[in-house]
């Protein structure tokens, strides 16, 4: 007979089991008892931190700081479950700014290792020293701060020992533990030594040192600035060139209100602002800190306090997205205001590039998709037909090339034009190359352009300006799709539907268990309402915002804009070359294609030496 048959009777699980118990949640390997006490030394007050391992953590971690240091008749108080001097009440845990704040990570640690703190105030005499094993204190010799150490993590469970990977793997997880904070906190020096030997130092320095420090000279110089003030968030730290993305999210660091965090929510806002410039499945590296109101925010979600939920999950996402978008929109802009100061921009030297029509068909013709541009798309372009898609300019102020030698430069005379092209960031036009790129010289030296990938990100973003000018228009349905839905979709239904209608979706429950589409965007007339409903609750419900029909519609103008781009084997005269790269320098997101191909690249006057030997 099975033990169910034989029910026990209900207990009072004994302290040690219960702080076992809790260990299970919030120590998980090295790294995490590594987190924990760095959290307790900052909010210590530490201006100096240290770290200790041997045998990746497992044998030994030993975390010192110079903090305000525990006073002796607490010590004991300290190892304790739910004991802290952080909060005090239901008020102070709302709005909790300190990084720990349960109480249970000393006394959970305690229950699954040796555990010991040595302490010492500013008015103690000595330091002193409690053995959380056996509850001895004593005097002990230290500065004014606190040293805890942890040995044989695990030996009172040896089942969980075993789950424990090498010593290598284990270091490496305790090093991006205190990389995280090293991160947050640039006015806190961390120094990490592993069996004796220093393995990271990081001195105290400005933020954007300490990034460089942590993450490499490389990423700052692949990462663009992010300072965005957006409604009661600020969002700031840097983001990476989509040409500096990764195979993997693993440079990929957020933080609100300086703790690390792990939120879908963030994840998806910061993906999204990349969704048209990454290529294929690339990952994006970033470091955002984001600040907001402690009261807006809940940090008690999960023990480890890496998961947090927002009052307003929405907003917290535009805000990503948005501050992200803008900072790689105005990658060069710097380029362009030095332009503008040497007394010659790009808006006054070259019109838009003219495609007239009498020099043949560009474009391959479009997909009969039953979709009618809006009329403000068209207003933008100066289109009357759907098939014309890139504005037809007045007559370049350019003189015609005297020659079809390649190298010569149009303008108002050649010295003059040589001199001007040093000021704008892609330089002058010389030549075109296989019927797909464009040569061009600036003052680093030569500049490569394919064409169709440039022009294609122009046109995408006309129709994108013209779009977003425009309400998302609602179609309705002459007879509402319905369709089978999940309580959760049901939910999402009825607490989203602004959102939805927002999104030009009309979505209602019709019965318990069933949902009706009653109208659809009007962009998007022969997507499948059902399909597009459940994709958009789906999001919606996960996290809060969705880019579903957006998403869908910028897919349509993509294809337009890939389409209505100049094709490749298009001749172009010097003037158009130059006008291609002047659109260029004024388009956002110019760097990369609607697929997040390049559209261009450098090669300096160093590389072309070094490529001939010259100087060696």
């Amino acid at each position: 007979m099975t033990a169910a048959a034989f029910p026990r009777p209900i207990r009072e699980l004994p302290d040690e089991l219960i702080s076992q118990i809790a260990a299970g949640e919030v120590v998980e390997r090295p790294a995490s008892v590594v987190r924990e006490l760095v959290d307790n030394a900052l909010d210590a007050g530490a201006r100096q931190i240290t770290v200790r391992l041997l045998a990746g953590g497992v044998r030994s971690i030993v975390v010192e700081d110079d903090g305000c240091g525990i006073p002796m008749e607490q010590l004991p108080l300290a190892l304790k479950r739910h004991a802290t001097s952080k909060i005090a009440n239901l008020v102070d845990l709302e709005a909790v700014a300190t990084m720990g704040f349960r109480g249970e990570a000393l006394a959970a640690i305690a229950s699954v290792a040796e555990l010991a703190i040595a302490s010492r105030t500013a008015d103690a005499a000595h330091a002193s020293r409690l053995d959380a094993r056996s509850g001895e204190l004593q005097p002990a010799a230290r500065a004014t701060g606190t040293s805890v150490e942890v040995r044989e993590l695990f030996f009172a469970t040896p089942a969980r020992r075993k789950f424990l990977k090498t010593d290598a793997t284990e270091l490496a997880h305790c090093l991006d533990a205190v990389r995280r904070h090293a991160l947050a906190r640039p006015g806190v020096g961390f120094t990490v030594w592993h069996e004796g030997k220093l393995v990271e130092q990081w001195r105290a320095a400005t933020p954007e040192q300490r990034i460089a420090d942590v993450l490499g000279e490389d990423f700052i110089a692949q990462s663009r600035p992010v300072a965005a003030r957006i409604g009661p968030l600020q969002v700031s730290g840097r983001v990476g060139l989509p040409d500096a993305a990764r195979a993997r999210a693993d440079q990929q660091y957020a933080y609100v209100n300086g703790r690390f965090v792990r939120d879908r929510l963030i994840a998806h806002g910061a993906r999204s602002a990349y969704e048209d410039v990454l290529h294929g499945q690339r990952q994006p590296s970033y470091v955002l800190f984001i600040d907001i109101d402690p009261q807006r925010v809940d940090v008690n979600v999960h023990p480890t306090k890496i998961e947090v939920r927002f009052r307003d999950g929405r907003e917290v996402h535009q805000a990503v997205r948005h501050a992200i978008e803008s900072a790689l929109a105005a990658s060069r802009a710097p380029a362009l205001a030095e332009a503008a100061a040497a007394g010659g921009g790009p808006e006054a030297l070259a019109p838009s590039l003219p495609l007239p029509a009498e020099r043949g068909p560009l474009r391959a013709p479009l997909p009969a998709t039953g979709w009618q541009a809006p009329a403000p798309v068209q207003a933008a372009l100066g289109l009357q037909e759907l098939a014309v898609l890139y504005a037809q300019e007045p007559p370049p102020r350019w003189a015609p090339p005297a020659a079809s030698n390649a190298t010569s430069f149009a303008g108002p005379s050649a010295a003059a034009s040589a001199d001007d092209s040093h000021s704008w960031p892609l330089g002058r036009a010389l030549a075109q190359l296989g019927g797909a790129y464009v040569l061009a010289e600036n003052r680093h030296g030569l500049v490569i352009v394919d064409m169709h990938a440039a022009h294609e990100r122009i046109v995408y973003e006309r129709l994108k300006a013209a779009q977003d000018g425009s309400a998302l228009a609602a179609q309705p349905l002459l007879i509402p799709a319905t369709f089978a839905a999940t309580p959760t979709e049901v939910a999402t239904a009825e607490a989203q539907a602004d959102a939805l209608a927002a999104l030009g979706l009309d979505i209602a429950p019709l019965s318990p268990g069933v949902l009706a589409v009653r109208s659809r965007p009007a962009a998007l007339p022969d997507a499948d309402p059902v399909a597009l409903a459940r994709a958009v609750l789906s999001e919606l419900g996960e996290v809060e915002a969705s880019r579903v029909v957006q998403r869908a519609r910028d897919e349509l103008l993509a294809t337009m804009a890939c389409h209505g781009a100049v094709r490749a084997n298009r001749q172009l005269t010097i003037p158009e070359m130059n006008a291609l790269l002047r659109d260029m320098e004024r388009t956002e997101r110019a760097d990369q294609c609607n697929h997040g191909r390049p559209t261009w690249r450098q090669l300096s006057l160093k590389e072309l030496d070094a490529l001939f030997l010259r100087g060696r």
